[in-house]
């Protein structure tokens, strides 16, 4: 999520702030996650570090109102990925980083039973796309876990009122 006068004046606006989405990166990104509205959300995939410098919550906000609902990388910047459990987003590290590069836009990725794997703290993704498998890593506490299945922090908070 790019800072700065372009995007702070809609700040609190997040069907606007969401059209910045990824726009430093992949200008395409918008417009591809519209299209994916209605269905079971998508997927992300990052490199070492990712949200590092995003420790505003819109940068995870934005996305998930877009239909994000997991990011895959290499690894997370701390205060980004409980960002991103906090809305529900799903961050998952690759156990094997080489795997990154097996990955290429619009795969199909496919996580069965996740909610059941979750506390195992390994979880196998599906890339139907390529046909291959491959091990993510949930580094993730009890807490965090609860959180993502209770679909973010405001559920959460919510369910045990």
């Amino acid at each position: 999520m790019p800072a700065g006068a372009r995007v702070l004046p809609f700040r609190s606006n997040i069907p606007k702030i969401a059209e910045f989405s990824f726009d430093m990166v992949d200008q395409s990104y918008y417009p591809r996650a519209k299209k994916l509205e209605g269905t079971d959300g998508h997927a992300v995939v990052g490199g070492s570090n990712y949200g590092q410098g995003s420790s505003r919550e819109h940068a995870a906000l934005a996305p998930r109102y877009l239909g994000l609902r997991v990011v895959l990388a290499r690894s997370f910047a701390r205060i980004h990925a409980q960002n991103l459990v906090n809305f529900g987003i799903l961050p998952l590290e690759f156990a094997d980083p080489s795997e990154y590069d097996q990955i290429a836009r619009d795969d199909r990725l496919v996580l069965d039973d996740l909610h059941a794997k979750m506390r195992g703290g390994r979880v196998l993704i599906e890339n139907r796309s390529r046909t291959r498998t491959f091990e993510v890593l949930l580094n993730l506490s009890t807490r965090q876990i609860e959180i993502l299945a209770a679909g973010g922090v405001i559920n959460w908070v919510k369910k045990r009122l």
